[in-house]
């Protein structure tokens, strides 16, 4: 058997697993074939799309990747989920994100819708993809609609895919030029009988082009009188299970930022902006695309305030750094935190409360498995008593909710995938299953007045760590970054 035959043997196979038919499954296979294989018989050049190719940068895709680690197999296979869950006669309609501007031409880092992302790989503004169902077990005509070749604007912007590029390299059943949205997608929605589309508020649509001054009109046009429904909730119960090649790209992820954060803790920064610069280096040279976010570094008493993110002040021996950072890599994030002495050695009272934190943290990610049949919610009670009992035993005076107000006032986790705060609309009752991906970050913040103890007043400690929740066991995604004492010291001495 041919590697390639096993891996269409394998990948049949977690279709299958995914509740979509044999028939359903063979259609994917035979709609998305590998372009390398394609062109490895053709002699004609290879051509510069809007996004790395394997055929451009084989040092970042391998063969039948759209994006690093995701086959046009799985996006095919998400859009087939996607339509097996609308309803008879329903379409989806998901608009990418688009250019945002500074000021004048000077624009922001591109970032894609992350919805749109996940459905189809495609990393470039201004475009539209729509997902019509034609059949009961996931069958569907992908429409995507993107911005048209154009030598002009490719001389200043780069390379564009254009519509023969949709269909070739990102599998579009059909696809057109988004300057006539309006004409293609006006009966493909007015045929429909429901849309599944998340219609910006008010004060939103004037960011976002399509529900705004220009194309927006042709798409709210196109809506009008027409039954519509939010599509987020189904796209985040989608999003909610990764699958093994989403895990391992955020295992990859986690891997190369937490060696970031093992070579700064062995390092001495004079100020938050040097170690903030340091790691945002580190993950991007150590692999990752760059930061998952602003980054959170926090001297000394910057650390009581959760979102502190001027990291502009001084680091101070005899304090502690609170740092809240993460790369991303492929389309997917990590999210770490990890408290550390800025002079490389924790005093007693550090270390103190520091292993109090440290305790409830571990003990929290053990539960992070299915078989538990735990909740987030249910996991953050878990952390409130944990925290309470080692707080008491510290010293603490806990009356009047002063845990919950005051010394630990956020919750203990949130899901994470594609977004840092991943699927907000699956809420955080439910309990979790296997295969998703949760952080979990108890911390303690010490106001610096008379109420807490003197030897702990000013300190913010938070440890944080992205977990995938297994079927018996968890997965720490960002365990290379240390967090024992012995561990975080012996970094400075080495």
């Amino acid at each position: 058997m041919t590697t390639a035959m096993r891996s269409s043997k394998l990948f049949t196979r977690g279709l299958l697993s995914r509740g979509l038919s044999l028939s359903c499954a063979a259609r994917i296979l035979l709609r998305t074939p590998s372009r390398s294989a394609q062109l490895s018989t053709a002699a004609a050049p290879v051509r510069k799309l809007g996004q790395p190719t394997h055929e451009t940068h084989p040092h970042l895709l391998k063969a039948g990747e759209v994006t690093p680690g995701i086959t046009a197999i799985e996006y095919a296979l998400r859009r087939s989920q996607l339509a097996a869950s609308l309803p008879e006669g329903g379409i989806a309609v998901i608009p990418s994100s688009i250019i945002k501007y500074r000021s004048g031409p000077v624009f922001y880092e591109f970032h894609q819708d992350p919805d749109f992302f996940y459905l189809t790989g495609f990393l470039e503004p201004e475009s539209v993809a729509v997902i019509e169902k034609t059949g009961p077990e996931g069958e569907h005509t992908f429409h995507l609609f993107v911005r048209g070749k154009e030598a002009h604007a490719e001389l200043w912007e780069g390379s564009r895919t254009g519509i023969e590029g949709a269909m070739e390299v990102f599998n579009a059943d059909k696809a057109y030029d988004v300057d006539h949205l309006q004409y293609h997608i006006s009966p493909i929605i007015q045929a429909a009988k429901t849309v599944y589309v998340d219609v910006p508020s008010q004060s939103q649509s004037q960011h976002t082009v399509f529900f705004g001054a220009t194309k927006g009109t042709t798409l709210i046009s196109a809506l009008e009188g027409k039954r519509t429904q939010p599509l987020k909730p189904a796209m985040h119960r989608l999003r909610i299970t990764k699958s093994g090649a989403e895990a391992t790209v955020m295992r990859k992820a986690g891997k190369m930022s937490g060696r970031a954060y093992n070579k700064a803790m062995a390092q001495d920064f004079l100020t938050e902006k040097d170690l903030a610069s340091y790691l945002e280096y580190e993950f991007k040279a150590g692999g990752c695309d760059g930061s998952a976010y602003v980054p959170v570094v926090a001297g000394g008493e910057n650390a009581l305030t959760i979102h502190y993110t001027n990291n502009n002040n001084i680091l101070r021996d005899g304090d502690l750094v609170l740092v809240d950072a993460g790369g991303h890599y492929g389309g997917y994030v990590t999210d770490i935190t990890r408290t550390w002495p800025v002079s490389g050695r924790f005093t007693a009272a550090q270390k103190d409360l520091y292993n109090a934190v440290l305790t409830v943290q571990r003990n929290c990610v053990k539960l992070c498995r299915a078989d538990a049949g735990l909740s987030l919610d249910e996991i953050h009670h878990v952390a409130e008593d944990g925290l309470r009992q080692e707080l008491l035993r510290l010293g603490f005076d806990l009356s009047g909710n002063a845990l919950g107000n005051v010394l630990f006032p956020h919750h203990v986790g949130h899901y994470v995938g594609v977004d840092l705060h991943d699927c907000g609309t699956y809420g955080r009752r439910a309990p979790l299953t296997a295969g998703q991906v949760i952080t979990v970050e108890p911390g303690v913040y010490v106001p610096n007045n008379s109420r807490w103890p003197k030897h702990f007043r000013g300190m913010g400690i938070r440890i944080e760590d992205s977990v995938y929740v297994g079927e018996e066991n968890p997965i720490v995604l960002s365990v290379e970054a240390v967090k024992e004492v012995d561990d975080i010291e012996a970094l400075r001495e080495e």
